[in-house]
């Protein structure tokens, strides 16, 4: 049982602690018919947060961890202690990252249930789980040279290429489609949908008014900030630009008294502080890589203002989709040109008389969250 620990930090409120870590595979009642549970992750990000949620005869699963032997063996703890052997009637998937979709097809064969997530985000992860064991394609390699890689950098990312489905159980054939703004039913309450993109095509997070909760996925994380990067998948793409009129839009929605449980870290109060926290960071970073290009610059040479540690080899990627997304939402403002050398690499550059641009976006108009 969490007990609580109120504490205030930097404008938000966690009820149960800011360090809160409970123990892995145990749940933690939050609400009624709602439960937090912590599975174990063998990186970086060691952790991510599963919602059980009562849904009548059975249960409603938000998010599922990666394919591991430990992770499996959690879930078939809970099958027969805490879940009281009742049924998974649907998982639902915020996205399609490994860690929130990993398990959900063999969730999903186990017990016979629909799996739900937005049309984006399960075609994407299908596509992506396609590549598993392919050799990196020569578009990619084109991206990242364009990048500023060298030689040992582009024998690392063929190395790394095609693991994405290595942590994801294959996905059924089939799938129930999430939409903007739905609401769907859990046990005896509804539940509003609510996208956002940026950090992924299409995700998905879950509202309920009359718990006054917000299953916030990755979108909302009270701590650290999610990454919004550009693949070589879409190379002229403008995440950040959906990100921040995503995050402007769900501060626009939504109250600001709902208890925000995002998929890391710890539940807590101050969704609107939170996500100003968010977009201001952005639009510093804008400003600061915008200075920073008052003379030629690659992607690869635009990391230090952007980062406050050293981008090693494993993390190169993300900070490079990180930074490619700050260049190409620039480039977007028309604040900086980008030119390409005869090896086929980028230079970016500041127009100098790119100044005064909006830093933050309005939302369009969209019909308000049901209260």
């Amino acid at each position: 049982m969490l007990e609580p620990n109120r504490e205030l930090y930097k404008g938000l409120c966690y009820p149960w602690g800011r360090d809160v870590d409970p123990a892995p595979g145990q749940p933690e009642r939050i609400a009624e018919g709602v439960y937090w549970v912590r599975f174990p992750m063998p990186m970086s990000l060691n952790h991510i947060n599963i919602w059980l949620l009562e849904d009548g005869d059975g249960w409603t699963v938000v998010d599922t961890c990666l394919n591991l032997p430990d992770a499996r063996e959690l879930w078939e703890k809970l099958f027969s202690t805490a879940m009281q052997g009742k049924p998974v009637n649907r998982v639902i998937c915020t996205h399609m990252h490994p860690d929130h979709v990993g398990l959900a097809g063999w969730l999903v064969e186990r017990f016979g249930a629909e799996l739900w997530m937005s049309r984006e985000e399960f075609l994407m992860c299908r596509a992506m789980v396609g590549d598993t064991g392919r050799d990196a394609p020569e578009v990619a390699l084109r991206f990242y040279r364009a990048a500023g890689y060298d030689a040992d950098q582009l024998e690392h990312y063929r190395g790394k290429f095609g693991n994405f489905g290595r942590a994801v159980s294959p996905l059924p054939q089939s799938f129930r489609r999430l939409v903007d703004l739905e609401t769907i039913t859990i046990g005896d309450r509804y539940w509003q949908v609510i996208v956002g993109s940026g950090h992924s095509p299409e995700h998905t997070a879950l509202y309920c008014p009359a718990l006054k909760l917000l299953i916030s996925g990755d979108q909302v994380l009270p701590r650290i900030t999610p990454n919004v990067s550009v693949f070589p998948t879409e190379p002229k793409g403008d995440p950040l630009h959906e990100w921040l009129t995503s995050s402007a839009r769900i501060r626009e929605m939504l109250p600001d008294d709902v208890l925000v449980l995002p998929a890391h870290e710890a539940p807590f109060y101050g969704l609107h502080v939170r996500l100003s926290q968010l977009i201001e960071a952005h639009n510093r970073d804008l400003r600061e890589l915008f200075a920073y290009l008052d003379k030629p610059q690659r992607a690869i040479d635009c990391f230090p203002p952007l980062f406050n540690r050293e981008i090693g080899p494993n993390s190169l990627g993300l900070a490079t989709g990180e930074t490619l997304a700050h260049l190409n939402c620039l480039l977007g403002r028309r604040r900086i040109t980008r030119e390409r050398d005869p090896q086929g690499v980028d230079w970016y550059r500041q127009i100098p008389a790119a100044v005064g641009f909006d830093e933050e976006p309005h939302p369009p108009p969209r019909a308000p969250a049901a209260s």
